[in-house]
């Protein structure tokens, strides 16, 4: 999906090469698009890049930054109109709301990428660049730590390192899809070619993600069952050696299951998320999901 290149019949050289950039990052990632190929899909020379931007990586931040920042402000915005309204009465909804409200709307508008922006924002929390993650988690840590903040009263009853955990896996799905290619398709062939408005496709988005927020910790029992069928999975493999899943009382370890508070002592990094942590999972609510 190429991005629209308004800047091309005005002859702004500095736009062209911003869309160009954008819809190879999209496209491509980071690592495999390079500046050949955006002066070529920009129609410009090596020089025009150089004069506006000085090297690749001011492109990419340029590129990246004319799009996040105003989707991040927009969505502070929101936040703090539903804080002032509701104070200690904040949800969980309105935390996710004020995250997609604002990227539905500017996906709607194709003065800003139009609907390549969500695919924007699922390619920048999925590319594996560190340049890309090093800038997202710099560039936009106030904002996540806000969210996190938001997300942590409207949820008291997770620990840091759980609502980090579950903020990752929610939005990291969520991410994925929008960073394929085919979300349009997949959206028309599961509404039955019914059409669905901006509060139905919110709905349906924070549904999932309320639900995996909201659920209850495992208890000593569910943790026991999971165990289980990792050891059973691993039966009959013929090698007789324990592994970290080899049997149900080393898969009960491998998960945690024996005291909570050896879960406890895990790295805090977005409160116990994945690498990067803060830098990673909820600096990624900030940017990288709709």
């Amino acid at each position: 999906m190429a991005v629209r290149t308004t800047g091309r019949h005005t002859g702004d050289t500095k736009s062209r090469i911003l869309d160009a950039a954008e819809t190879l990052f999209i496209e491509c990632g980071y690592e495999a698009m390079s500046l050949r190929q955006i002066t070529s899909r920009a129609e410009v020379n090596l020089a025009a890049v150089n004069y506006h931007f000085g090297s690749k990586e001011a492109l990419i931040h340029a590129m990246l930054s004319r799009r996040l920042d105003r989707l991040n402000q927009e969505r502070v915005k929101l936040l703090e109109r539903f804080d002032s309204m509701l104070g200690p009465r904040l949800t969980c909804e309105h935390v996710l709301g004020a995250m997609f409200i604002p990227a539905l709307r500017l996906s709607r508008d194709p003065r800003v990428g139009g609907k390549a922006f969500l695919r924007l924002l699922g390619r920048a929390y999925t590319d594996p660049s560190s340049f890309i993650r090093d800038f997202l988690n710099g560039h936009y840590a106030l904002v996540a730590e806000r969210f996190f903040a938001a997300f942590q009263r409207a949820l008291p009853h997770l620990p840091r390192d759980e609502l980090g955990w579950r903020l990752h896996f929610a939005i990291g799905a969520l991410s994925g899809v929008l960073a394929g290619t085919d979300t349009d398709s997949l959206i028309t062939e599961f509404s039955q070619g019914k059409s669905m408005n901006d509060l139905q496709l919110i709905a349906r988005l924070a549904s999932l993600m309320v639900a995996a927020l909201k659920a209850p910790l495992p208890d000593a029992t569910q943790l026991a069952a999971f165990a289980a069928v990792l050891g059973d999975a691993t039966d009959g493999t013929g090698d007789g050696q324990d592994s970290a899943c080899g049997s149900g009382s080393s898969a009960a370890a491998a998960l945690g299951a024996a005291e909570p508070e050896t879960r406890s002592r895990e790295p805090e990094r977005l409160g116990g998320g994945p690498s990067g942590g803060l830098s990673g999972s909820l600096r990624h609510v900030a940017h990288g999901a709709a």
